[in-house]
């Protein structure tokens, strides 16, 4: 069955989990904390756990429950309240440059290169992003989906004035000029390149 990429898994395949279709019909809502980039505490309705062993264990449980098609379906819903939360409190440079990093620690990591100096020269930089990766996430399972519901934080870089179309209290839109006259001159030279060719955007 699992040579044949056109099978359809039967349902008795279904063994750390159930299928999405017979999950229950209603959701379950969880808040996850985390300090540092590390998830502290797991509160869901019938349980909240703070002992890292017993967190995992409940989040695989609510997640084989409601039918997270998963070999480690906690692992799943930590790493999207882990994004969540970094979506507020990381700087946009700091989180891209984080993303490039971890696949490379992953890869070394898979490789079995753990304690390698490379992985020495990688980890104070992963460490460095989770400083202040710091709050909660809420969130609802739901039929084989994880869906976010909100997400706070103390050292959150997101400010709704800044956000806000509404208001130019900190914002002048006449400081951009200088950045869209920089940003148009290769633009520039690019659709000269391109007439000059004959092909037409």
């Amino acid at each position: 069955m699992l040579e044949d990429p056109n099978v359809t898994p039967p349902e008795d395949m279904w063994t750390k989990t159930v299928s999405p279709l017979n999950a229950p019909d209603k959701p379950v809502d969880i808040t996850i904390h985390f300090d540092k980039g590390i998830p502290i505490k797991v509160v869901s309705p019938q349980k909240t756990a703070t002992d890292s062993v017993e967190l995992f264990g409940l989040l695989n449980q609510l997640g084989k429950e409601h039918g997270l098609a998963d070999d480690s379906p906690g692992m799943t819903i930590l790493r999207l309240a882990h994004i969540s939360i970094e979506g507020l409190v990381l700087d946009g440079r700091v989180r891209s440059l984080r993303d490039s990093l971890s696949k490379q620690w992953s890869e070394l990591v898979y490789n079995g290169l753990y304690f390698s100096p490379e992985a020495a020269f990688l980890q104070p930089s992963l460490d460095f992003a989770q400083q202040r990766v710091n709050g909660e996430v809420r969130l609802r399972l739901y039929k084989g989906n994880v869906y976010v519901l909100g997400r706070s934080s103390q050292e959150k870089l997101y400010s709704e004035e800044d956000a806000s179309m509404d208001s130019l209290d900190t914002f002048d839109p006449s400081e951009t000029t200088g950045f869209i006259t920089i940003q148009a001159i290769r633009l520039k030279k690019y659709g000269l390149q391109m007439a000059n060719a004959g092909i037409k955007f």
